[in-house]
């Protein structure tokens, strides 16, 4: 009997053992640890996918917890004073220096959108109110945090509508003033989606020629820019890597347009681009505009066309920044872009990178060869990396030394 419990228990060890494994790059730091984190994010979504198999419920109903699961009550403590406002109808978590206003310092500004792929996440959960709180206490910033809807509730345009109105609201001279805010020094920033409605964002402001305070940088962590080729470099090499593999990936791209299955196979097929969107393709091929080590051996092949009105979507540059011409581009601020090795969006970042530096601007890259999407958001116990903390230190410096 002893020899059976055993065997059981050395097959279910096997077995427990099988399923966390997956292959991790060398160069990965603190390999078993991402194992085991992204085999929590890879039984959520065969649960989810198993719920909405037997319709019981909507796959990102599913995943949503793991946005409870991180979620905190913002709360003020010694150093930093947290109110939950609505900016123009939209909800934001202000973070400020706890010293009272009326000073007459001007501080630093930094509006923030999460990531999420525009269907999870919020700026009430652990990682970002911790990003926050060190932006408010080490650049002596006011730092705004977008909960803009999300899909698929509330499909496109609307993430973006919540963000426009919150960031065109902050910027009044009034409510600046308000905040003791330097109409100077005001950035957007945001991650992975959140970089994705920072940029849109940034691009539409620009070109309003009545917007009395312009921003004076951006930065984009790991953003994804464009919908028109999910069949990049980056997203062919990064297929199955952990925490955003493509699947979902492209999965989040559907939901943020439509709840219209059939569009999601198509978009996995890279066949869901309309005669619209195969216009802008000459501003996301990756023949062009990504360097040479970036390409390997890969051969660039033009996504096919649909007839699926739902595609029209795709082209719209508030979907996917990386669409605007060069005139367009050619106004934006000073750009911080951080991009992952180990990232399907990798190539939108460093495509638009390319863009932005041909059309003159002064862009930072920093590119970590040990990174992961959603890396720089592992930053408490027990999921955290000693890379994220690198990543969070160099986008602190950066915004101290250009903010």
């Amino acid at each position: 009997m002893r020899s059976r419990e055993a065997l059981f228990l050395l097959s279910v060890c096997a077995l427990t053992a099988y399923y966390i494994y997956s292959p991790i790059p060398d160069n990965i730091e603190q390999k078993w640890k991402l194992m085991i984190t992204d085999c929590f994010f890879r039984s959520l979504s065969h649960l989810a996918d198993f719920g909405e198999l037997l319709g019981l419920t909507d796959y990102m109903d599913v995943m949503m917890f793991i946005t409870f699961l991180e979620r905190v009550v913002p709360l003020s403590d010694e150093r930093v004073k947290v109110a939950e406002e609505r900016f123009d109808g939209v909800d934001v978590v202000v973070y400020e220096p706890r010293q009272e206003r009326g000073t007459g310092e001007m501080r630093r500004a930094i509006i923030f959108m999460h990531g999420g792929g525009w269907c999870l996440g919020s700026s009430k959960m652990g990682p970002y109110d911790l990003l926050s709180r060190r932006m408010v206490t080490e650049l002596n910033a006011v730092v705004v945090s977008v909960e803009y809807r999300l899909a698929p509730p509330h499909h496109f345009p609307v993430p973006f509508e919540d963000v426009y109105h919150a960031v065109k609201y902050f910027l009044q001279p009034d409510v600046l003033e308000r905040y003791e805010a330097d109409p100077e020094r005001v950035a957007v920033s945001g991650d992975s989606a959140g970089g994705n409605l920072a940029a849109a964002v940034t691009q539409q402001l620009q070109l309003e020629p009545n917007q009395r305070v312009k921003l004076k940088v951006q930065a984009l962590i790991y953003p994804v820019l464009q919908a028109l080729d999910l069949n990049t470099p980056s997203y062919q090499e990064n297929q199955h890597m952990p925490i955003l593999p493509r699947t979902l990936m492209v999965r989040f791209w559907s939901e943020y347009f439509t709840s219209n299955k059939s569009f999601l196979t198509a978009m996995l097929t890279n066949s869901h681009n309309s005669a619209e969107s195969v216009a802008m393709l000459k501003f996301v091929n990756w023949s062009v505009f990504l360097p040479e080590p970036y390409r390997r051996k890969y051969n660039y092949s033009a996504p096919s066309i649909s007839t699926d009105k739902t595609c029209l979507s795709i082209a719209d540059q508030r979907a996917s920044p990386l669409l605007v011409p060069d005139t367009v581009l050619r106004r934006l601020p000073k750009t911080y872009i951080l991009t992952c090795e180990y990232d399907v969006l990798r190539d939108d970042g460093v495509m638009y990178v390319t863009r932005l530096r041909s059309a003159g601007i002064n862009v930072t890259h920093e590119h970590y060869k040990e990174g992961f999407h959603g890396t720089m958001m592992f930053t408490l116990w027990p999921t955290d990396f000693s890379v994220a903390h690198r990543m969070t230190d160099s986008y602190l410096v950066w915004l101290k030394e250009n903010l």
